[in-house]
């Protein structure tokens, strides 16, 4: 039956569902006609919060572009190489293939969402190369699982945010004085427990959601070289010029390198595991830096990564511009209204999650929906004497759910891929309702007192 309806939703996306740009352009319209019924904005606000929004994000666009060709460039080394030739290994059919990418990219999100998301994304390209019978979609699909569990790890934003002292966004330190560790939100029992069901039941949803022999989408053999590249080495002329030595100098690449790992280790050693997503890119940058060996190794790696981009920097500003709507005519907290206006105690935590799950396919930034639906949770919790830190967490689960059916946060995954967001959107459903339902019954759970 799981296969079967995985069938289903793949055929009605793959038909219904237009590419990713034009997913976004209707996904603006529709903010708008909402902007314009519910919020009481006129024409022109709605024009002029949608155009602050699209130049708004530009620099985010470029941090995803970073996230993607260093994770790119890192994994075009020989010993990221041979460590997903290792793992690739493991998976001795396209069914387990599809399982090991499922889990390895869940872990990976619960890490960090962006190493999850590039370095599951490889593993995907590697096992296509290696079961040539694997249905391609479904392990790209597998690898962004991750960015549908992440917010319950420890790159999560919102956590993350409540763990740190006097920042502006931290409402629930500026409505009981208190600072939130991590203990109490990333390793509670009560998000510890559903985020290591889901770590375990992902694999098996692919499992069973894996098409027939006769049904699979594969790809060529040589589309996934294209696509995987090969370990990047320049080799040195016989007579170098002088601009040709320092080219190849591995002495100037590793005192560069060295400058990182200072960085970096002052970084880690005064703040602790602060894995941002500038840190991330700075730490892929940097270990690529020293895999590579020599400067032009980097340079024709970054080359060959930087192509996988497009997709990057088309749609995210047009998701800014959609944000930029939610944001500027309050329509995102009239939204988060309506779930706290029907809720009781014991259904507070799975409405404000349902209500989270919606803002994020038009608001799909972690941070950007916490300062939307951020006070209208903290003020309705305080009201209602419910747990605030837990009405936080509704919101970081709801954030993450609907990932698995907003191309947002694919596309870094899509354009390394080569693939469009219908291609996988399909199979993303069924990750969508199972770990709805997960984390429903654990937020009524919650809610009942059980946690």
């Amino acid at each position: 039956m799981i296969r079967r309806l995985a069938g289903f939703f793949t055929y009605f996306m793959r038909h219904f569902l237009p590419d990713a740009y034009l997913f976004a352009i209707l996904l603006t319209f529709l903010t708008a006609i909402l902007a314009l019924l519910f919020a009481g904005a006129d024409f022109m606000k709605v024009i002029t919060t949608w155009g602050k929004g699209v130049y708004g994000i530009l620099a985010f666009t470029m941090q995803m572009i970073l996230v993607l060709v260093t994770g790119y460039c890192l994994a075009l080394t020989p010993p990221l190489k041979k460590v997903l030739d290792w793992v690739a290994s493991l998976a001795t059919t396209p069914v387990r293939g599809a399982m090991i990418t499922a889990f390895v990219g869940s872990f990976g999100g619960l890490i960090n969402w962006g190493f999850g998301l590039i370095m599951g994304g490889f593993l995907a390209l590697e096992i296509a190369r290696r079961q040539r019978k694997s249905d391609f979609p479904l392990l790209i699909a597998g690898a962004y699982s991750g960015l549908c569990i992440w917010h319950m790890g420890f790159s999560g934003s919102i956590p993350l945010l409540l763990a740190t002292a006097k920042h502006p966004q931290n409402l629930v330190e500026k409505a009981t004085g208190l600072v939130t560790p991590i203990s109490d939100t990333i390793l509670a029992p009560w998000n510890l427990i559903p985020a290591l069901v889901l770590l375990f039941t992902i694999p098996i949803l692919f499992y069973f959601m894996h098409p027939k022999e006769e049904e699979t989408q594969t790809i060529s053999e040589g589309r996934v070289k294209e696509l995987l590249g090969e370990t990047v080495h320049v080799d040195k002329p016989a007579s170098p010029t002088l601009a040709e030595r320092v080219d190849h100098s591995y002495i100037i690449n590793f005192v560069f390198a060295a400058m990182g790992l200072i960085y970096l280790y002052s970084h880690f050693s005064t703040k602790g595991l602060d894995l941002n997503l500038d840190i991330v890119i700075f730490t892929f940058f940097i270990l690529g830096v020293i895999l590579h060996g020599k400067p032009i190794n980097y340079v024709q790696a970054m080359n060959q990564a930087i192509r996988s981009c497009g997709g990057i920097a088309l749609q995210f500003p047009l998701y800014g511009g959609i944000m930029g709507i939610m944001i500027g005519t309050g329509l995102a907290k009239i939204i988060a209204g309506w779930f706290v206006a029907f809720s009781t105690k014991e259904t507070f935590y799975m409405f404000q999650f349902w209500g989270a799950g919606i803002i994020n396919v038009f608001v799909p930034s972690g941070g950007g929906q916490w300062a939307v639906q951020g006070p209208i949770t903290v003020e309705a919790a305080k009201m209602m004497n419910i747990d605030m830190v837990k009405s936080a967490m509704m919101v970081a689960w709801g954030d993450q759910w609907t990932n698995a059916i907003q191309p947002f946060w694919a596309l870094p995954l899509l354009g390394l891929a080569g693939l469009s967001a219908k291609d996988i959107m399909g199979y993303t459903t069924m990750v969508l309702l199972w770990i709805g339902l997960v984390l429903s019954l654990f937020a009524l759970m919650i809610g009942f007192g059980v946690f």
